[in-house]
């Protein structure tokens, strides 16, 4: 049996409907990363997000970008804000956030950002759009893992060396102030 091309009650294509489920997930979970107080939930917001914006990434034609996204963002920054968190502070938020006691201003900034937005995404061109980026993601693929594998490993080494600052950060004894 084979899927109809659009969804029968709504009219939308399955790819407009996966599209709208993972921007959904990723505003969603971007909202939750601000407003949550416990600091650990908010990273695992994080990591949700990241992996909707990667689900749109191949939703789009981009699977490279999308395996980056979940490789850098997912697997390494994500991971090392959680330990750096889980290692270092308490888990609970202060009583009172920073922007809970800056509410109007931010929400006049969140107007007019959406207005700007509006106006940008009804003035643009968009035309269409290509089917897929197979050439430019493997030239980029290329030129990643070709020209830039000495960046590629200095980046993974810094990493490793943060992860290890934020254990001995964390081991240090409290008494001792060097």
């Amino acid at each position: 049996m084979t899927l109809p091309e659009t969804i029968p009650l709504v009219g939308l294509s399955w790819d407009d409907l996966l599209f709208l489920v993972l921007a959904a997930t990723m505003l969603g979970s971007g909202l939750l990363v601000v407003v949550m107080r416990d600091i650990i939930r908010c990273g695992l917001a994080m990591i949700v997000c990241f992996g909707a914006l990667a689900g749109i990434y191949v939703l789009v034609g981009a699977p490279l970008i999308a395996g980056a996204q979940v490789l850098v963002y997912i697997g390494a920054i994500s991971v090392l804000i959680l330990f750096a968190i889980m290692l270092t502070q308490t888990k609970a938020g202060p009583q009172r956030l920073v922007f809970q006691t800056q509410a109007r201003p931010a929400a006049v900034a969140a107007v007019v950002l959406a207005l700007v937005l509006a106006v940008t995404v009804t003035a643009t061109d968009w035309g269409a759009s290509p089917a897929r980026l197979w050439t430019v993601t493997s030239e980029l693929a290329k030129v990643l893992f070709a020209d830039y594998v000495l960046a590629f490993e200095v980046v993974s080494v810094l990493l490793l060396a943060a992860v290890i600052g934020g254990v001995f950060l964390a081991k240090r004894e409290r008494g001792r102030s060097d």
